[in-house]
């Protein structure tokens, strides 16, 4: 009986190992750092933490993001708010596709990749844009009037918008509220071209169009990391001025708590993959800081070095990176011990961080 059992045993052991090969051939995570010393992106492996291969980037890179496929990675070349350049990465090939010159718009820092879309904050000119790998244009843009708009935040939907502005203090909740646009009476109504020596007058329903309406929440001076809570209710931000962290309740569009974290020199601010603990990294120290997300108590702080910028989750939910840019090094933290388990290298002045998850 036990020789029966064991031979039906195989053939289901062998399922699972094709089944986890098979998941492994089809995506592959890939962890992607930002050097600012040495103006490249380097790819690495996240399971062995061996780098694969360093692409050259602009000079002064801040943040990265990659495609949704995890096959193209885009750069903001930051420059203080005064240059205007992305560069595009082919993560496959590891070699530069393309710049994208942002100019008019200047200063591109915060990115994220949704619905298909990059989707940029451009400091410079107070604004945030959107930009269309398909037609490679850059299809939107809107001015926030605020100083500094810095990181940025984009719903699943694409129809919600979330910046901090760090000279400014305050943070801008946009909202995508499509109207329309009632025609004027027919006498009034100039010829729209269509193909030359062919006109057609206004639809007489109207003509629909975006209409984004801008929320302006105060926190501080200094507000510059934040992340918004995976159920997407809270948003939590951190002042690197007061060191406080300001919790923003995202239906009232309202400050509900304000925490006396003393977090001076706040960079970034990130959730746990399970939304139970925010870190908080900070440039002007090397202390992270770990709070719980529920009773906003604070849990822990992890001595990681001299001082720290950005922070990715490992989607796992076992890991955390944290790039020590004054040390250059990437410091790996364990989610569970909450202690830093391993150094990573990839280059001096590590800070914008991502994951490729290729397809």
């Amino acid at each position: 009986m036990k020789q029966l059992k064991y031979r039906q045993a195989i053939p289901f052991s062998i399922l699972l190992l094709a089944l986890f090969s098979s998941a492994v051939c089809k995506a592959q995570s890939r962890l992607l750092a930002l050097s600012k010393t040495d103006q490249t992106l380097a790819i690495v492996d996240p399971v062995t933490l061996k780098v694969l291969g360093k692409v050259d980037v602009g000079i002064d890179p801040h943040e990265v993001i990659a495609s949704t496929d995890g096959k193209t990675a885009y750069v903001s070349v930051y420059g203080g708010g005064n240059l205007h350049e992305l560069d595009v990465i082919d993560l496959v090939a590891m070699k530069p596709l393309t710049t994208i010159d942002t100019k008019p718009l200047f200063g591109p820092h915060g990115l994220t990749f949704v619905d298909g879309k990059l989707w940029f904050t451009v400091e410079g000119s107070k604004a945030v844009a959107r930009y269309d790998p398909g037609t490679q244009k850059i299809e939107w843009c809107m001015g926030t009037g605020q100083d500094r708009t810095h990181m940025i935040y984009v719903t699943n939907d694409s129809k919600k918008i979330y910046t901090t502005n760090v000279a400014s203090g305050t943070v801008s909740i946009l909202i995508d509220t499509p109207t329309t646009t009632a025609p004027p009476p027919p006498f009034m109504q100039p010829p729209i071209s269509e193909k030359p020596g062919e006109t057609r007058t206004m639809p007489p329903g109207g003509i629909p169009h975006e209409n984004w309406e801008q929320t302006i929440i105060p926190t501080a001076k200094g507000a510059e990391g934040f992340d918004v809570s995976p159920d997407g209710k809270e948003l939590w931000t951190a002042s690197r001025d007061d060191g406080k962290i300001y919790i923003i309740d995202l239906q009232s569009k309202t400050v509900t708590s304000t925490i006396d974290a003393k977090v001076f020199g706040a960079n970034r601010l990130k959730f746990t993959p399970d939304g139970s603990k925010v870190f908080i990294s900070s440039l002007g120290s090397g202390v992270l800081t770990v709070y719980d997300a529920t009773t906003q108590k604070k849990i822990k702080q992890i001595n990681i070095g001299h001082g720290a910028a950005g922070i990715l989750m490992d989607p796992a939910g076992t890991r955390a990176f944290v790039a020590c840019t004054p040390d250059s090094y990437v410091a790996i933290v364990d989610l569970t011990s909450l202690k830093v388990t391993a150094h990573l290298e990839v280059g001096g002045g590590p800070d914008g961080l991502a994951w490729a998850v290729q397809q």
